[in-house]
C-alpha cells in the first residue's frame, strides 16, 4: 500500500524551528518529486516547496524563501522541510506529497499524506 506519513509538527513558540519529515512506504521514493503544502483553516491548500526526485533542483514560493529548506534521503524514504523563524501565520496543517513534477501545485501530486499539525504560538 502507497504510504506517506508525515511527522515532526507540534506546538512552537515564534521564531522557533521545526524539522518536519514525510517517510513513504510501499513504493520507491525515488521515482518521485515530494512537495510539501499547507492549509490553515477555511485557506485554500499553499503549496511551499518541492524536490525533484534525484534531489538536485528544489524550487520555493516567495512567501517561504529563505525560511524552508527541503531535503531528502532516498535511502531512508524521507524527504524533510526544515523550518526557521516560525511565525503565527505557519500555522497550519503540512502535507507532503508525491508526483511527476516539482512544482508546488497541489494539481501537480498524486499522493498525499494525513499531514501534521504545527501550532505557533506563544
Amino acid at each position: 500500500q502507497l504510504q506517506l506519513v508525515e511527522s515532526g509538527g507540534g506546538l512552537v513558540q515564534p521564531g522557533g524551528s521545526l524539522r518536519l519529515s514525510c517517510a513513504a512506504s510501499g513504493f520507491n521514493l525515488d521515482y518521485y518529486a515530494i512537495g510539501w503544502f499547507r492549509q490553515a483553516p477555511g485557506e485554500e491548500r499553499e503549496g511551499l516547496s518541492c524536490i525533484t526526485s534525484s534531489g538536485g533542483r528544489t524550487n520555493y514560493v516567495d512567501a517561504v524563501k529563505g525560511r524552508f529548506t527541503i531535503s531528502r534521503d532516498n535511502a531512508k524514504s524521507t524527504v524533510y522541510l526544515q523550518i526557521h523563524s516560525l511565525t503565527p501565520e505557519d500555522t497550519a496543517v503540512y502535507y507532503c506529497a508525491a508526483g511527476q513534477i516539482c512544482w508546488p501545485d497541489p494539481d501537480e501530486f498524486d499522493y498525499w499524506g494525513q499531514g501534521t499539525q504545527v501550532t505557533v504560538s506563544s
